[in-house]
């Protein structure tokens, strides 16, 4: 009866202060889509005094298109620009680990970003180089780094192939597919519009299922909730979930917190 509850955030959008007082870890924005440069310290600084679990939020590199553009056709058919991106990936996440580190904390995880995102979930080449960076950042650090991402994909299996923890994600602002896949963006269901709604398919997701945009249930396992930072309801949606799950006898708090 433990679950974590994470937002993406250091975007330079919303009230990330006000926001880490809910949750119990926080995605970083690298500076790839958004944040970056003092954005990502005040973030990491913030995190790490309230007690919330630092991750890596890395993307491809694409500001203007707040990294939802695909650059996946050119990695796949440009080697060099594979290679590159690969590199990146790992100082995106290196950067964040180094903030938190001059905090006295350690990165706990890394989860990616936008299409990214959702890439390495159905593709292969997309999962292997997020498996890569976390697999190399760790090294780097010199302790473990766990991979956040949706149960049943590439991204998933590939990260326990590999040995990394994978902590299961669920969304709680996002609609579902029938195949356990999230409805894309910009197709109706997309995004949940409202807080109720929000609470109660985080207590599904919770207790381990979601109810599909076309109204199957849908088996879910997961171990962290996420509501996503730059949403205009992304305050109220977050200490409703929070409430409501400690209510129902969830105790929150991210994997790696005392038991």
């Amino acid at each position: 009866m433990r679950i974590d509850l994470n937002a993406d955030v250091g975007e330079g959008m919303g009230d990330d202060a006000a926001l880490m007082a809910l949750v119990t870890s926080a995605n970083v924005a690298t500076g790839a889509h958004a944040g970056g440069g003092r954005v990502l310290g005040d973030t990491v600084a913030e995190a790490v005094r309230r007690g919330v679990a630092v991750g890596a939020h890395p993307s491809y590199r694409d500001r203007a298109g707040f990294g939802r553009r695909s650059l996946l056709g050119t990695l796949r058919t440009d080697s060099s620009a594979c290679r590159a991106f690969a590199a990146d990936l790992v100082e995106q996440v290196l950067g964040v680990a180094a903030a938190v580190e001059r905090r006295g904390g350690s990165l706990t995880h890394v989860k990616a970003h936008g299409a990214l995102y959702n890439e390495a979930v159905a593709d292969q080449l997309a999962a292997d180089l997020v498996v890569g960076a976390v697999l190399d950042a760790a090294e780097r650090c010199g302790y473990p780094i766990a991979l956040v991402t949706q149960p049943g994909g590439r991204l998933a299996r590939a990260g326990a192939e590999a040995a990394l923890p994978v902590v299961r994600e669920g969304f709680v602002d996002r609609g579902y597919r029938a195949d356990g896949a999230l409805v894309a963006r910009g197709q109706p269901g997309a995004l949940l519009g409202d807080v109720p709604a929000m609470v109660e398919q985080a207590l599904a997701l919770a207790a381990g299922s979601v109810r599909s945009v076309d109204g199957t249930a849908v088996a879910v396992p997961v171990e962290t909730l996420c509501v996503h930072g730059d949403t205009p309801q992304a305050l109220a949606a977050a200490a409703a979930v929070r409430g409501a799950l400690e209510a129902a006898g969830w105790e929150v708090a991210h994997p790696g917190a005392p038991g």
